[in-house]
């Protein structure tokens, strides 16, 4: 693990448990209103790092890539707050997004955390947490997060505390 500065950690998890491990650390400490962005190639670990958010969070549902249905929507079992998982694979354009609904979901009633976020970022909030992952090899992969604004850049220093003691 790397802090390149206050917003900025590079990772490389070893195994999918790894990835897991982390999406874990990051989901038991979203709060409504909170958003993941998670980024990367087709097999660079993005699903497996939302199910570990999904545990974390406190969902007893299975998370699941949502690409045909593009929300998947987690109750936390504690309170029913509501974990949104957003996949933008298939979305054609911003103007498909918008008449889905996709921007409704920014209205802080629940966390969302978005594959594929590349294909909305013209109306995701400023205020986020960008998970870019690349793929290494079978077992590896590298995990670069990208705090943006107040609320995330607390997240970030939280989950580093969490994750890795520091």
């Amino acid at each position: 693990m790397a802090i390149l500065d206050d917003l900025t950690v590079d990772f490389v998890s070893r195994s999918p448990d790894q990835t897991r491990r982390l999406g874990v650390r990051l989901g038991e400490l979203l709060e409504p209103g909170d958003l993941l962005c998670l980024s990367g190639d087709l097999g660079a670990g993005k699903t497996t790092l939302a199910q570990g958010v999904g545990r974390g969070w406190g969902t007893a549902g299975r998370i699941t890539s949502p690409t045909f249905t593009l929300v998947n929507e987690y109750p936390r079992a504690r309170d029913g707050c509501i974990l949104y998982h957003v996949d933008a694979y298939r979305l054609d354009s911003l103007e498909e997004a918008i008449t889905t609904g996709a921007e409704d979901l920014f209205d802080g009633r629940g966390a969302i955390m978005i594959e594929w976020p590349e294909r909305l970022e013209a109306i995701l909030p400023a205020d986020r947490l960008w998970v870019s992952l690349t793929y290494q090899d079978d077992t590896r992969r590298s995990l670069r997060l990208t705090a943006v604004g107040p609320r995330h850049a607390t997240l970030l220093k939280e989950c580093r505390r969490s994750a890795f003691g520091v």
